[in-house]
């Protein structure tokens, strides 16, 4: 069955081979294409009247380049196997691949609740929920990308200065083999050191910054890295671009009257919450194209951008946040861009009851992925 499962995966198996299996395989959804399985298997909680024709099978498990693909859960239970992002193939670097899931499980950086090193777990299981394709743009990234998940980056718990080293020194080796990385936080200190590794690569790149919260505090008790101060530091090095730093979502109460306008000096653009209130974001992600132009940008998304609401499961909740459809009108306007790095971060289990805190982020990282250079769209 494992063997199976694996070239199911891996799109290795033969399609007519595949629907030849009988209803006697130990993969019951394998059926589903005689006129029984049609009338009453169910996979995953789906009913397969709408079961894939043969040409659309043809068409998924093509070998003109061996893509990793998820299994269907047409075919394979969500319940089942090891949890990785998107149920993707595991492998522990980022060779050979164009974009890559990781995990950064750390929360030492936070002020309020903690509970976001165990973000990139509880996004991987609820990630079992995602399928092959974008219903809405019809972005195909599996027939596009060699994508894997490449597991966790191996903090230190007890010192945070050596975690943003490690974390470093982990993006150099993944960006030296040119590969994308999509990375599930963790808390936002993370964004410091992958720019750090980014900026190495690229140069002072474009940011788009979805958030609560600026992250531009200079000290919190003293300490120069917190998950309020990464943007700060990125400034202080030279990692942005600051012409093409957009902030959006900004809302709360804050400690002066003035908490945005150091970003504006060094030439960010910032949308408060309440200029995003009862309207649609696309037009605003137009004016954003525009402003980052060709050259790098990097998307930074923390969870706490949206309304507690819809995401209650992080550490410094807002309330007066944008809609899950406003993340996806943010997420699918960088479609052009020259997107060179993602992450989605202050995911904090303790605190998501319900998992939809970690399934709205699961879905908000494959849309990033969604919306990378070189994905093919029907």
């Amino acid at each position: 069955m494992f063997s199976l499962l694996k070239s199911v995966s891996k799109r290795r198996i033969d399609v007519l081979q595949t629907l030849r299996l009988k209803s006697s395989s130990s993969i019951s959804g394998v059926s589903v294409f005689t006129r029984e399985a049609r009338q009453t298997s169910v996979c995953g909680g789906e009913h397969l009247d709408n079961a894939p024709t043969i040409k659309d099978l043809k068409r998924r498990f093509s070998d003109k380049r061996p893509y990793n693909v998820p299994p269907s859960a047409e075919f394979v239970a969500r319940v089942s196997g090891i949890a990785t992002m998107g149920k993707l193939p595991f492998q522990d670097s980022a060779e050979g691949l164009d974009a890559a899931f990781v995990g950064v499980p750390i929360d030492q950086g936070t002020s309020n609740r903690p509970g976001a090193r165990f973000g990139p777990r509880h996004i991987r299981a609820e990630s079992a929920m995602l399928r092959s394709f974008n219903g809405g743009t019809k972005a195909a990234p599996y027939e596009s990308l060699m994508v894997a998940d490449i597991g966790d980056v191996n903090v230190n718990m007890y010192d945070l200065k050596d975690t943003c080293k490690r974390i470093r020194e982990a993006y150099r080796k993944i960006l030296a083999t040119n590969c994308i990385p999509l990375t599930m936080g963790g808390d936002h200190t993370i964004a410091y050191p992958i720019l750090q590794a980014v900026a190495e690569k690229h140069g002072p790149v474009g940011l788009i910054h979805v958030d609560a919260h600026s992250d531009t505090s200079d000290v919190v008790f003293w300490e120069k890295i917190t998950h309020g101060t990464p943007f700060r530091r990125c400034v202080e090095e030279g990692l942005l671009d600051c012409q093409r730093v957009v902030q959006i979502g900004m809302r709360g109460t804050t400690y002066s009257s003035d908490t945005y306008q150091w970003g504006r000096d060094q030439g960010f653009r910032v949308v408060q919450a309440e200029e995003c209130w009862h309207k649609s974001l696309s037009p605003l992600m137009a004016e954003v194209r525009k402003q980052m132009g060709q050259g790098p940008v990097y998307l930074s998304f923390d969870i706490d951008a949206l309304d507690p609401a819809f995401a209650p499961g992080t550490g410094t909740p807002e309330i007066g946040g944008l809609t899950p459809i406003q993340g996806l009108e943010i997420i699918r306007g960088c479609r052009g861009l020259n997107l060179i790095g993602c992450d989605l971060v202050e995911v904090s289990p303790p605190y998501d009851t319900t998992g939809n805190t970690a399934l709205t982020g699961a879905n908000l990282l494959f849309e990033m992925m969604c919306a990378l250079p070189m994905i093919k769209y029907y």
